[in-house]
Formats: structure tokens, C-alpha cells, sequence
């Protein structure tokens, strides 16, 4: 097993009282698998994926506790120094949106020279390698783009940027988080098929964070649905997609479009029954 969770809990701590985000969750990920972690805005999905490498608030504000182990690494237990050297290179993460995420005073190559820096000492050529990620990621004309600066691509673009900085680093798990938010369908469907296509030919893990179980079906091998910060139905994702046993877990697949289908009305989720 490549990453073990166990009874994994966040709060975060105000004036206003205690908000437990997530609610003792438990999951694996196994070497060279996808897993979806499914829910909607503010079910605790991409706080869970920033708690296994301390990307939230430190204490007071900020609890986390349980287990979190990456190839038998306490990952909650690691001083600040050893977990510089997880992020990136061991566990990397794109975030959802890249418009944010990219600085606009710098070009998308000095940007990914960045991460190499600080990540890869093998690396003898900076700009070399970062011609090679963005033609990696399917940048046409990669030596000229590496010049360009944010504003100056598409959002599909940018998120590809965003996924060369992430594999520069060569992790062994990356996190998808919203990967395809703001992107129209055919971008969003160019992603999708490049996060499979890397996984494929890197080997690599990925963890999918998405409210849309429409981008899951065919690319995940397993797949968590959170409500509320806790996992509510979890299992292969066949057995998921095909079998849904969650009353929550039955709408957010009814949501997915279907070609033909002539529903007026999508159900409605009792929340207080669940």
C-alpha cells in the first residue's frame, strides 16, 4: 500500500466556535491507482488532500490528528524540514484554479525552473528540462510558450502548465484537485485524457478531487464520496457508478447529463435524512 489514512480528523478553530471539516475518514491508495474523491463544495475534499502534507493553518487554528502514512512515512508526524521534502517531490498537487495559482510577474518557464531548483539536483540543463515537461504536457511550440507569461494563454493552457510544474518534481503521487473547473467540456475531456496518459506512462498515483462523477467513470480505479466531511460510500469505481447504495452518492450521479434524457427535474436530496 503506497498511502494509508486512518480516522483522519481536521478542525479549524474561531471565535466563533469549532467547524470539524473532516470527520475520522479512512482510505488507501495503492501504487500506480486512481482514486476520485467525490463530493460537493465544502464536504472536506481538498482539505483532506492538504492535511496529509500540512498545507493547512498550524495550531491553534488549525487540528489535525489520525494516521497518514506514505510507504510506511508517519507523514503527521514529520518536522517542517522533512515535509519541504515531501511536497513535490514525494506527494504534488494541482490546484483547481490556475489563473490563481500562476504568478502573472513571472513567465510559465521561469515558474517551472522554479520547482526544479529547489526539487531536482540532477537537473543540469533548467531550461532543456522545461521544454521537455511543457512538451510533455502537450504544448505545441514549447521552446517560445516557456517565454510566455500567464495572461498570455488559455485556461486549458494554464492548467497544463500547472500539471509540468507538478510532474517536474517526479512525485509519486500527484493530486488532482478541480483539475477541470472554468475548462468547457472539450478542454476538460483533453485534461482528463492527459492525467491518464501520464499516469500510464509514469506509473504514478493519482488522487482526483471533483464534485463532477462525470469525469470519474472510466478514469478512476476506486472512488470516495464525502458528504459532510465524512466518506459516506466508498469501493471500486464500477461498483460505485454502476451500484450506488448512498442516497447522496444516487444524486450526484443523477446529475450527470445523459444525451436524450428528458428530465425536468433533478431529485431532490432530503439532507436531514442523512
Amino acid at each position: 500500500m503506497q498511502l494509508e489514512v486512518e480516522n483522519l480528523n481536521v478542525s479549524f478553530h474561531s471565535r466563533d466556535g469549532i467547524n470539524e471539516a473532516v470527520k475520522g475518514i479512512s482510505f488507501n491508495l495503492e501504487k500506480g491507482k486512481v482514486l476520485a474523491i467525490v463530493g460537493e463544495s465544502g464536504s472536506g475534499k481538498s482539505v483532506t488532500s492538504m492535511a496529509l502534507t500540512k498545507l493547512l493553518p498550524p495550531k491553534p487554528q488549525c487540528q489535525v490528528s489520525g494516521l497518514a502514512r506514505l510507504n510506511g512515512k508517519s507523514l503527521l508526524d514529520l518536522p517542517e524540514k522533512e515535509m519541504r521534502g515531501v511536497r513535490g517531490k514525494e506527494i504534488a498537487y494541482i490546484f483547481q484554479e490556475p489563473s490563481t495559482s500562476l504568478n502573472p510577474y513571472f513567465t510559465v518557464g521561469s515558474q517551472i525552473a522554479e520547482a526544479l531548483k529547489y526539487h531536482r539536483d540532477d537537473v543540469e540543463d533548467m531550461g532543456k528540462e522545461v521544454i521537455h515537461l511543457l512538451d510533455q504536457v502537450g504544448i505545441r511550440d514549447p521552446e517560445n510558450r516557456a517565454e510566455d507569461y500567464p495572461h498570455q494563454m488559455s485556461g486549458g493552457m494554464k492548467q497544463r502548465v500547472m500539471i509540468a510544474t507538478a510532474l517536474a518534481c517526479r512525485p509519486n503521487i500527484l493530486v488532482a484537485d478541480e483539475p477541470t473547473t472554468a475548462l468547457d467540456v472539450t478542454i476538460e475531456a483533453q485534461i482528463i485524457n492527459l492525467l491518464r496518459d501520464l499516469r500510464r506512462r509514469l506509473e504514478m498515483s493519482i488522487i482526483l478531487i471533483t464534485h463532477n462523477f462525470g469525469i470519474v467513470d472510466g478514469f478512476a480505479d476506486d472512488i470516495a464520496v464525502m458528504f459532510r466531511g465524512e466518506i459516506v460510500e466508498a469501493g471500486p469505481a464500477e461498483k460505485v457508478l454502476e451500484h450506488p447504495q448512498h442516497p447522496y452518492t444516487q444524486a450526484l450521479i443523477k446529475c450527470i447529463p445523459k444525451i436524450g434524457s428528458k428530465r425536468e427535474r433533478l431529485p431532490v436530496v432530503d439532507y436531514s435524512e442523512l
